[in-house]
């Protein structure tokens, strides 16, 4: 019996010792992937020259390529993470040298692809509803090359370990400590050069450690990150590995050129590795010097023909650039490339015109990039500098419900300025004057707290603090996916966080104007916290802050008369019918109705403003001593309701006294 009892053991010890070399002889490495049976789905693919190419030129748009098998990550003896290394070797080319897309990430998870997922700052591995659920059981590190201030990034060009959502655990600056000295030395991800990342996680130890480096380096010996963590909780037991990435506005190929991995041991060295694409046009051929004498007088008219030409062109795409502008290189757009993108500015191509300026969509000819430009007047020069300067620093703001200020062309007395194409044009025409597409109440409920989300960047998550001061429906625009982005930023101010704004001139649209502001002309996030208000009550209504027309013109009033009697959903948008979510929209309505409040004070932040709309946390009662038809703006009777009166045909106009050319360039609606 004692024989048996033994046997019997050993046998499950063999067993389990066979569990256990298994796991440890997973191993595979592919030096280019011309041949390699990887999972591909979304737009990843493999070049012919053996690239593994996860994006390509389409927005909104995310790639996965997995090891098509799973592997055993856990110890069959006692249940805990084994050790594992890999490492690979990246590429990103940018189509701007200064402006990216979304990072690549390498992946831990329990499936090769998970449905839901979403693109751009997801980089397809998450999405609004599960980023950070602890049932994800995913690990994954990132290389990150956009901002993210909903994630808490540090920065636009850093590295991070990420357990079941993309807050990073732990991150650093891109980078690697030299050798030779242990100095830190900086590594730009978007740079298009070929990078290598090493991930090793010891299993006895319980420790991750990341590091990056060029590829003409050799893996340096202090990591860029360790994190200590047990695994063990987090991966199940068979899990598959690979890469994943996603495109958004601004697109970026992400490559990888080669890839090694192996359980317990060290992943094996990566070696002659596939070759990049070139970027940049083809090399011109020279061409062939004739010298017959007889084809002398032929070649003589060419030339002078084509110095016609040249001189005709060069002056048909003369652009005005001074010494100054130097600086904002990366921010210049040519007049040929934005000529061609248009077509000539062709009517055909007209999205719409402003105020001060007509608005174009256009395709630019290398990156097929769709844009809008606007173009717009600058017959002074006074104050350009400054308003280029301001043009610049606009530029760098980068939220998803911002539309991004890509750039800017001066030429012969026009300034143009380049965004983001918005395929769904402005929520204005889904919501007025009979539109014959009618958002539903989700739809218009997520569109007020996208743009409520970009409101609080400006105000209070960006380096400096920005009051957008045209706050409407008109000026937020609707992305692919109708998502609302807030865009025109032509009458935006600048300031330190910790001072006081600057006194100008009143500028803004009528129905959306601060009180506050007519008075003493100084602009603050109250500004745009009571135009949020103005927009919060036309999109629940679907109408306009002022209707001449209308028996009650002035839709605060309106709005408020019916809370007064217990009967404010009554107010909303006859277009929504019965499909809406009463808890919400008598939400949007109050909290309407509590940002037009005359007195700054008594509005909400912009933070609160996102905390209601969020459900964190609750709207205060409204009551009739602290809401009464006085404390609404637009009931004082005199001061502005006569002054909004006496200009029927601006109500829905921008408003200004322009005192200089960089007060004026940008005024009115995209």
């Amino acid at each position: 019996m004692q024989n048996i009892a033994m046997f019997s053991k050993l046998g499950v010890f063999l067993s389990l010792l066979v569990g256990f070399v298994a796991s440890e002889d997973i191993s595979f490495t592919f030096n280019g992937f011309r041949s390699a049976n990887l999972s591909l789905d979304g737009i990843a693919e493999i070049t012919a020259n053996g690239l593994l190419k996860l994006t390509n030129d389409t927005k909104q748009q995310k790639g996965h390529a997995f090891y098509p098998n799973p592997v055993r990550f856990k110890n069959s003896l006692n249940g805990n993470s084994s050790s594992f290394s890999t490492t690979f070797v990246f590429s990103i080319i940018s189509q701007y040298p200064t402006l990216s897309g979304h990072g690549i990430a390498f992946v831990i998870a329990p499936a090769k692809g998970t449905p839901g997922v979403l693109p751009s700052q997801y980089l397809g591995l998450f999405n609004e509803t599960n980023n950070g659920d602890y049932t994800n059981h995913v690990v994954a590190i990132e290389l990150d090359t956009i901002q993210n201030t909903e994630f808490a990034d540090i920065n636009d060009n850093h590295v991070g370990i990420d357990i079941n959502g993309l807050k990073s655990e732990k991150s650093a600056p891109a980078g690697y400590f030299a050798d030779y000295n242990g100095g830190f030395k900086n590594m730009n991800l978007i740079g298009g050069h070929q990078m290598q990342v090493w991930v090793d996680y010891d299993g006895v130890e319980k420790q991750i450690n990341v590091t990056l480096a060029p590829i003409n380096v050799d893996k340096p010996k202090i990591p860029l990150l360790s994190l200590s963590l047990d695994l063990s909780p987090i991966i199940n037991d068979n899990m598959y590995v690979g890469f994943s990435s996603s495109t958004g506005s601004v697109l970026s190929n992400h490559y990888v050129l080669g890839w090694s991995f192996k359980m317990n041991r060290q992943a094996p060295v990566l070696s002659q590795l596939p070759q990049l694409p070139r970027t940049g046009g083809k090399k011109r051929s020279k061409l062939l010097t004739i010298g017959l004498p007889m084809m002398i007088v032929t070649l003589v008219s060419v030339a002078i023909s084509a110095a016609v030409y040249v001189v005709k062109r060069k002056w048909k795409f003369a652009e005005l650039v001074e010494d100054w502008e130097l600086d904002y290189g990366p921010h210049r757009f040519k007049y040929k490339d934005l000529y061609i993108a248009t077509k000539g500015f062709k009517d055909k191509e007209l999205l719409g015109v402003g105020g001060f300026g007509r608005v174009y969509r256009g395709v630019l000819p290398t990156s097929k990039i769709e844009i809008a430009v606007k173009k717009v007047s600058h017959e002074s020069r006074q104050g350009m500098r400054e308003f280029v300067a301001e043009i610049v620093s606009i530029g760098r703001l980068r939220h998803k419900n911002l539309v991004s200020l890509l750039g800017y062309c001066r030429r012969n007395g026009e300034l143009l300025l380049v965004y983001d194409y918005m395929p769904n044009r402005s929520l204005d025409k889904y919501l007025f004057d009979q539109p014959k597409i009618t958002l539903n109440w989700n739809e218009r409920f997520r569109v007020l707290k996208g743009v409520a989300s970009g409101l609080l960047y400006l105000h209070e998550e960006w380096e400096q603090v920005v009051v957008h001061r045209d706050v409407k429906a008109s000026n937020v625009l609707l992305d692919g996916a109708m998502n609302g982005r807030l865009g025109d930023f032509g009458l935006a101010r600048l300031y330190d966080h910790g001072t006081d704004p600057q006194t100008t001139h009143v500028v803004g649209t009528f129905g959306y104007l601060d009180p506050e502001h007519i008075r003493n002309g100084k602009a603050t996030t109250r500004t745009d916290v009571f135009a949020f208000g103005a927009f919060l009550l036309e999109v629940a209504c679907g109408r306009r802050p002022i209707e001449p027309r209308a028996e009650n013109a002035l839709l605060v009033n309106w709005v408020f008369s019916y809370w007064n009697r217990g009967e404010i959903l009554e107010a909303r948008d006859p277009n929504l019918g019965a499909d809406y979510v009463a808890k919400e929209l008598e939400l949007v309505l109050k909290l309407g109705l509590l940002c037009s409040h005359s007195k700054p004070a008594a509005r909400p932040s912009m933070r609160q403003v996102v905390q209601y709309l969020e459900g964190d946390i609750c709207l205060p009662e409204l009551s009739s001593p602290g809401l009464c038809a006085s404390s609404l703006t637009f009931a004082h009777k005199g001061g502005f309701t006569d002054l909004a009166m006496s200009y029927p045909s601006s109500m829905n106009k921008p408003f200004s006294h322009p005192s200089s050319v960089a007060d004026a360039l940008l005024s009115g609606g995209r």
